[in-house]
């Protein structure tokens, strides 16, 4: 507890002596948001069977997304969000103790370098996102659906230069909303020029101690490549791993990204379960909306997560998913 009251005094101290002077802006009110559905069949098994590889996009024929509507008022120096979110990708995302909230939080610009924000917000960890307009591919990873999804609590961002930035959190454990056990966690972020080194711990909770790396570069005007690596520890056991993203856009319409991904278990014993992740994501727009057919390849070492035509149980599953995404603004 100790701990907690020394970093929330420092994160409060440092931010209010970084406040300046600023003109007072005008009130700004805003609604944005998406709509999202699929289809997805699996391609070396029965649909019959209920079975995917991670989180999100996971049932079989026609199916629902979300939808995500986003609110956000300003006024001078301070602002509040609401983030609702519905359907089964939102269910998913936040849990049964937030029902449809996504993200709720105030926030005071104490100045134009600082950011102070309280409330329940998506997490700092990771390259992948909730809604589907942030991520390339549909489907997500193993390292997303293994990370946290949102955080309750404090936090503040500093604009160090114009490279560098630096957010310091202290937080409810990962994805708890009502804290009944007096544990907290505490998160930091450092950012260089587009990378991001994360850091999460949380007294061994939830999650424990995680480290996260995300970021990327362009290798030309049209090629990006997109890096997420990460490793989690709790008491001895978590998971890890690394993923890539190349992504090339060929025309302002059409677009074609891959996501190959490394994902596996640490701790006690031997022989412990890993995953590799094989995405081929196209990305065609017109005007607000988005669709993208994709193909994806799960393959398993020390596990037979998934069941084949015959409903024998395999290490391996293909799937194919075509998303209509719908943003608004």
């Amino acid at each position: 507890m100790k701990q907690l009251f020394t970093l929330t005094f420092l994160i409060v101290s440092t931010t209010l002596s970084a406040q300046e002077t600023e003109e007072v802006s005008e009130k700004k009110f805003s609604v944005t948001g998406s709509l999202d559905a699929y289809f997805r069949t699996n391609l070396t098994a029965s649909d019959t069977i209920t079975q995917s590889p991670a989180s999100f996009a996971d049932q079989t024929g026609f199916a629902l997304g979300m939808a995500n509507v986003i609110a956000s008022y300003e006024n001078g120096k301070v602002g509040a969000v609401a983030d609702l979110v519905f359907g089964p990708r939102g269910d998913q995302a936040v849990g049964s103790d937030a029902l449809y909230v996504n993200q709720l939080y105030a926030y005071w610009n104490l100045s134009k370098k600082t950011t102070l924000t309280f409330g329940r917000f998506n997490t700092f960890l990771g390259y992948e996102v909730i809604s589907p307009t942030g991520n390339f591919n549909y489907s997500t990873s193993y390292l997303f659906a293994s990370g946290p999804f949102s955080h309750v609590g404090l936090k503040a961002d500093f604009e160090l230069s114009d490279d560098f930035s630096l957010m310091l959190a202290v937080m409810n454990p990962t994805d708890t909303n009502n804290n009944a056990t007096g544990d907290y966690a505490f998160g930091a972020q450092l950012g260089y020029s587009g990378q991001y080194l994360n850091l999460y711990y949380d007294s061994k909770a939830v999650l424990g101690f995680e480290i996260d790396y995300t970021g990327g570069f362009d290798i030309s005007d049209d090629f990006y490549l997109g890096i997420n690596a990460a490793y989690q520890d709790n008491d001895g056991t978590g998971f890890y791993g690394g993923t890539l993203y190349p992504q090339y856009r060929f025309n302002e319409t059409f677009a074609l990204g891959f996501r190959g991904e490394y994902f596996a278990w640490h701790g006690d014993g031997n022989d412990l379960p890993s995953a590799f992740d094989l995405t081929l994501t196209g990305s065609y727009s017109v005007d607000d909306l988005t669709i993208k057919p994709e193909i994806r390849f799960d393959s398993w070492s020390n596990a037979t997560p998934f069941y084949d035509s015959d409903y024998m149980p395999t290490e391996s599953l293909a799937s194919f998913v075509v998303a209509a995404i719908y943003n608004f603004n």
